[in-house]
């Protein structure tokens, strides 16, 4: 089960982003311009990809790489909803606190469990629903900080502009996942030549908000190019290289598994985090984030594991043919 292994890696580097972010900060701040590592990752995933095709030519037969413009022109549809997402994500902070919206997030659980259904119609069983909203109920419980706390009313305090906000966040990123598997599992083209259309769109968009910083701006800083690298450091880097290379995890699930599996190892991640936490950087545990942790592991199981392990199955009795008896019917009897 290739699929389990490259989840695995994805919940280990996904839980490491933060941690590694973090440490990339001086004093609690950043040195470099943040919007500078998306860029660069977007190139990374891109020279990767491209590195791959090129072996994966050598080969023979050669892979198949379709060129049609009508199949290309879909591929920058995901960078697009990414960018709406961003904007969506910038505007709904104006209206919610960081651990709301953290928790509205949790919402994209179970939204892309619904497209999931809807675009890619992919039935999923009663006991499979079951765990997803047991997924996003672990997850929201591990970031619910306690009732005595302030910002325990805050969650529910935020105006309806804060929460229609949060709500179409989780959705355009449900519908940018799912529509990524769309796109990846349209055709039987080679996994890489699909990343380099994706990346190069991605990379494309990346710039285009560097340049309009700089507008915004007045380029006081000067151009992006001249100040690209500047305040980076080997954590920084680090930041660059796991962010490209769960970039290129997650394109590989979505070819060759699916977003829910995407969905289980980003929401493991975020607890392995927390919990790694604990010991970096003096992070308290609380009660929830034990029950969240709990909750989430009992989800994972009901979704994985096979139906007989969580429902008892009536066993099928075999009849030995040598117990049966033949019992004479005379033809002259009436029925």
């Amino acid at each position: 089960m290739k699929w389990c292994f490259v989840a695995s890696l994805l919940t280990v580097l996904t839980s490491s982003q933060g941690i590694l972010t973090t440490l990339s900060q001086t004093n609690g701040k950043y040195k470099y311009d943040y919007a500078t590592i998306p860029f660069l990752a977007e190139v990374f995933k891109l020279m990767v990809s491209g590195v791959f095709l090129w072996r994966e030519r050598k080969k023979s037969p050669p892979p198949k790489m379709t060129t049609d413009w009508r199949t290309v022109r879909l591929f920058p549809i995901p960078s697009v909803i990414y960018l709406i997402h961003n904007n969506v994500q910038f505007s709904t902070l104006m209206y919610v606190d960081t651990s709301t919206y953290q928790i509205m997030g949790n919402l994209k659980i179970v939204t892309t469990g619904i497209l999931f259904r809807l675009f890619l119609k992919k039935k999923l069983s009663n006991l499979k629903w079951m765990a997803i909203v047991l997924l996003a109920v672990g997850t929201t419980t591990s970031q619910v900080k306690g009732c005595g706390e302030a910002s325990c009313d805050s969650l529910f305090s935020a105006p309806i502009q804060g929460y229609m906000l949060g709500i179409l966040s989780a959705c355009l990123s449900a519908l940018a996942g799912v529509y990524t598997e769309f796109l990846m599992k349209k055709n039987n083209d080679s996994l890489y030549w699909q990343n380099i259309q994706l990346y190069t769109f991605g990379s494309i968009f990346n710039m285009a908000r560097l340049v309009m910083d700089d507008f915004r701006g007045g380029f006081e800083k000067g151009p992006w190019w001249q100040r690209l690298f500047n305040g980076y450091s080997i954590t920084t880097w680090l930041v660059v290289l796991n962010l490209g290379s769960t970039g290129l995890l997650v394109s590989w699930l979505m070819k060759y598994a699916d977003n829910i599996i995407k969905v289980y190892s980003t929401s493991m991640a975020m607890l392995l985090t927390m919990v790694l936490s604990v010991f970096l950087f003096s992070f308290k545990p609380t009660l929830q984030l034990f029950l969240g942790i709990i909750i989430c592991i009992m989800s994972l199981h009901m979704y994985f594991a096979p139906p007989n392990m969580l429902v008892d199955m009536p066993s099928t009795i075999k009849s030995d043919p040598e117990s049966l008896v033949n019992v004479p019917v005379d033809p002259k009897t009436d029925s």
